[in-house]
């Protein structure tokens, strides 16, 4: 019972393609999913370790970390520059592709073979092996090709969709950069090829790609919260923690998953795939069977609605026919063919191969689909949440002042700065290139003489702040470590206690030189803080300088170093509005997105950029009043407000949350390593290809180009991706219903079949080829105008509602082959079926292009050429075999001249009476 209520999902179940229609998992998901795990005595991790690890892993990596590094290495048989191409192909054809859950292909003769696996086909072979033992070979021949031909279509489109799916998949990977010996430099390698024994080059804002023991590492820190609930970025050494600690505690293993915050490293993949830490509590996570997500379940419903209607309507139809027609073999048969034309077995090949042909045209667009089911997402989307910075700026920044607390421009504070951007060893945002495109201080400063990094402290999301340590050499000697910390004004404020005095003197080229300083009381406060309000005011960002001076004999620094600084002054970007922001939200708009403004930024620039690009925002929401708000309060000024300024991570998840509780369907936009959580808490993730590893990853889809024009444009193509999935779906469940209903009432007063079981699978299969076109057809504007909402309740509605329709003038046609022609007897019957199947076959052709668009079809709206070429090759085919050489084969005869005159008049009839209650339907219920 389960597979027929899930069929689209065991449809992507037994052709492994349920990747293509699943988010891929991220570290903290799965942690959170597989909470309460018992850890095993091999992996002693603290009590907020998130699962569990097999203990041969853990053991494998204890041994790892309690290694010095040659030995390390030794142990996994490579060397420090890494493995040869023919080793590392070796182990990756023995070990497997490093997926956390990865699906072998199907091979091709299996696939084949599940192709042919269907109702459709079952019932063909059935009864060519009835025209076998009966000696008709040629009826035989000509069912068997029918198979193939079925069997062959499905095996094609599915094989296209597969492919077109795993290419945009591999375009967007993430990829990781690996040592080969004899090469001059690092190789970068999909992330799914990496092998244990591979050495890989680990910098900022990289996502660890397996389970490794690092051997150099130069100020490296990583976000592991996920795995040990530590709330900051934890450093990591060469050297490990000791023989008592457990794998989680070591200090020199990185795991699959997290990600660098700062630093850089190289380190030995250990183990990779479902061997990790990550690829072990994947596995843990789906061991039981996956609920469908919200698409699957849609289309899944359609499924079940149509073979529940089958199971109650089939028997009836095969106990009418056989108790009138005494035949019960031939009953039989023909309840099957009829069952078979109700069952949607072609609806999940058809769902595919649209989203996959969708998912081509998205990506001719610069809009790559990571998970094909996001495009109906995509296409509901009527809230998107952005960052400013490169999608309504310009993301050009440029340094525009640089002053010191009083607001008086002064070299000094940019040196400092300087010297901050210069050394640290975090991900270099665009604000440090903006400091560092300064080519001339370096040789100003005499770097390589007057200054050594001693230590970094890096950047997080709670203090906003970052700081690095250099000592000031005098005649080479260390005389002075300077704290230099530069970050959000508010927060370099909060740990400043003194103020720069103004003088002549730059103390960053002085390093013998004391720097003169005053108390920062609350009058020096409330002046230095109405500078940065007047550079606000000016559109400029605004990133406070501090230093603290200390005694040189200190190696090691921390968060608890940043106290008692002396705040130097100020630095100040431009980033300019883009052009295309504003017609871009405009178009937005107009196609029924509202976009609000997310970001860490201060609220003045915010603002200003804001009203530049013409977005209305009357007030800002902080983030410490999102932090006191509890989640109704949250969901209401959500709703009312358009911007959010000073926002950590954590508050940019709740606000999409928020949304997404309040009934919008939510995209998140953004690239960082902090957007993570918001872009996969949004119904759909958009992020860049040129964000970080672990903001591609949490992503659904990927823009090529960081323009809201270009998504706009994606949005549009996957409404149109959407409606001509939805165009096939409805048009299957109405015209199924028709028949059934046609069926039903012939077999009741018919002293024979309405239509033979071949003849009704001959039609089955000439609807399903015309039904290829749909995936290349046109859509209205209008109905891409406004977000799309997938609604199984509404195919049911549709289905009673145009189903009868074709029923009334299925009833017609017996009308007049009964009396008009004479084909009222068992010997005449072979002209009723003609005729029926002929009439029913062009109904069932013509219905896709009445009910494709709300307006008038051929006059109003046309179809694609694809499809206006399939729809005229299947009708003639229809009206050629009564009359060509095959008719005998199928149990077909020619028809008279006079019937072609009524074969028109029903047509004529059956387009009126439809596009009459289309329009009653739409005034009742609108199109979609």
């Amino acid at each position: 019972m389960k597979a027929f209520q899930q069929g689209f999902s065991t449809f992507l179940r037994r052709r492994r393609a349920r990747r293509h229609f699943e988010r891929r998992p991220l570290l903290d998901t799965l942690a959170a999913a597989t909470k309460g795990v018992p850890t095993l005595p091999s992996t002693t991790a603290p009590p907020s370790t998130a699962g569990a690890v097999p203990a041969a892993f853990g053991q494998d990596l204890l041994a790892a970390a309690r290694d010095d590094p040659t030995q390390a290495l030794a142990r996994l048989r490579t060397q420090a520059d890494g493995l040869d191409a023919a080793e590392a192909a070796r182990r990756l054809a023995r070990d497997g592709p490093n997926e956390v859950q990865h699906e072998p292909p199907l091979p091709g003769w299996l696939r084949l073979w599940r192709c042919y696996l269907n109702p459709f086909n079952l019932l063909l072979t059935a009864l060519a092996l009835l025209s076998i033992l009966s000696a008709d070979a040629k009826a035989a021949v000509v069912i068997g090709t029918m198979v193939a031909l079925s069997t062959g279509i499905r095996f094609v489109q599915e094989g296209r969709s597969h492919r077109a799916a795993e290419g945009l998949r591999a375009l967007v990977s993430n990829t990781a950069t690996v040592r080969r010996p004899g090469q001059p430099a690092p190789l970068e390698i999909p992330v799914r090829a990496l092998v244990a024994g591979d050495v890989v080059a680990l910098s900022a804002g990289d996502m660890v790609p397996a389970d490794c023991r690092v051997l150099t590492a130069r100020d490296l820190f990583v976000a592991q919260a996920a795995m040990t609930g530590e709330s900051l970025p934890v450093e990591k050494f060469v050297q490990g923690t000791g023989t008592t600690a457990g794998v989680l505690e070591q200090r020199n293993l990185v795991f699959m998953g997290t990600n660098v915050t700062s630093g850089t490293a190289t380190a030995l993949v250990v183990a990779t795939g479902g061997r990790s830490y990550f690829g072990t509590l994947a596995a843990h996570a789906t061991a039981t069977e996956t609920t469908p997500n919200a698409f699957q379940a849609g289309v899944n419903s359609v499924s079940w609605l149509l073979i529940r209607f089958a199971a109650v309507m089939v028997p009836v139809v095969f106990l009418v026919n056989g108790f009138t027609k005494g035949d019960w073999l031939e009953a039989f048969l023909f309840a099957l063919s009829v069952a078979v034309g109700l069952t949607p077995e072609m609806l999940p090949m058809i769902v595919t191969t649209t989203l996959a042909k969708g998912a081509v045209r998205l990506s001719s667009k610069q809009v790559v689909v990571k998970r094909l089911d996001a495009i109906q997402n995509f296409g509901a989307m009527d809230v998107l949440c952005t960052d400013k910075t490169g999608t309504l700026t310009q993301d050009q920044i440029a340094l525009a002042r640089h002053a010191d607390a009083y607001g008086q421009d002064t070299d000094e504070v940019l040196h400092f700065a300087f010297l901050n951007s210069h050394y640290q060893t975090g991900l270099k945002n665009l604000l440090d290139r903006a400091v560092l495109a300064h080519v001339e201080l370096p040789v100003e400063l005499k770097l390589e003489e007057a200054y050594r990094k001693v230590d970094e402290i890096p950047f997080d999301f709670e203090r906003r702040r970052m700081s690095v340590v250099v000592a000031a050499l005098v005649n080479g000697q260390d005389h002075h470590h300077e704290l230099i910390c530069k970050g959000a004004v508010e927060e370099v404020l909060a740990a400043c206690t003194r103020v720069r005095t103004q003088e002549p003197v730059d103390a960053s080229l002085d390093g013998d030189r004391a720097m003169p300083t005053l108390p920062l009381d609350a009058a020096l406060r409330a002046r230095t803080q109405a500078v940065t309000a007047g550079l606000n005011a000016e559109g400029l960002r605004v990133v406070a300088v501090a230093v603290r001076t200390l005694p040189p004999g200190q190696t090691t620094y921390s968060v608890a170093d940043e106290t008692d600084l002396t705040l130097i002054g100020y630095i100040a970007f431009l980033d300019p509005p883009k052009e295309t922001a504003a017609p871009a939200l405009q178009q937005l708009a107009a196609h029924g997105i509202t976009v609000k403004v997310l970001t860490g930024d201060n609220d003045l620039v915010t603002l200003q950029v804001c009203r530049q690009v013409g977005l209305p925002a009357t007030a800002v929401l902080l983030g410490a009043q999102v932090e006191a708000m509890d989640d109704a309060a949250l969901q209401a000024a959500a709703a009312s407000h358009s911007v959010f300024a000073k926002l950590s991570p954590l508050h940019k998840e709740r606000i999409v949350r928020a949304l997404r509780a309040g009934g919008h369907v939510v995209g998140f936009m953004g690239d960082g390593t902090n957007d993570a959580p918001a872009l996969r808490a949004a119904d759909i993730g958009i992020s860049v290809d040129s964000a970080v590893d672990i903001a591609k990853e949490a992503a659904d889809i990927i823009l090529l180009e960081k323009s809201l024009l270009v998504l706009d444009e994606g949005v549009v193509e996957g409404r149109t991706t959407f409606c001509n999935m939805l165009k096939y779906i409805r048009m299957t469940a109405s015209s199924n219903f028709g028949n059934v209903l046609s069926v039903l009432v012939a077999s009741a007063f018919l002293p024979f079949l309405p239509m033979l079981p071949l003849q009704l699978l001959v039609q089955n299969l000439l609807y399903d080829i015309g039904q290829t076109g749909i995936p290349f057809d046109n859509v209205d504007p209008e109905l891409v105008a406004r977000p799309l909402q997938w609604n199984p309740a509404d195919i049911g509605r549709f289905m009673l509602f145009f189903g009868p329709i074709s029923s009334l003038f299925d009833l017609l046609t017996f009308s007049v082959m009964w009396w008009v022609f004479d084909a009222s007897s068992v010997a005449r019957q072979t002209l009723f079926q003609s005729g029926w199947f002929v009439v029913g076959l062009l109904t069932q052709t013509l219905v896709v292009h009445m009910l494709r668009t709300p307006k008038l079809p051929f006059l109003q709206s046309r179809a694609a050429a694809p499809l206006m070429a399939m729809t005229l090759a299947i009708m003639a085919l229809g009206i050629w075999l009564p009359l060509g050489p095959l008719a005998s084969d199928f149990r077909l005869e020619a028809l008279p001249a006079a019937y072609y005159g009524w074969l028109v008049a029903i047509l004529l009839g059956y387009c009126t009476l439809t596009t009459w209650m289309k329009r009653l339907y739409i005034r009742r219920h609108g199109w979609q």
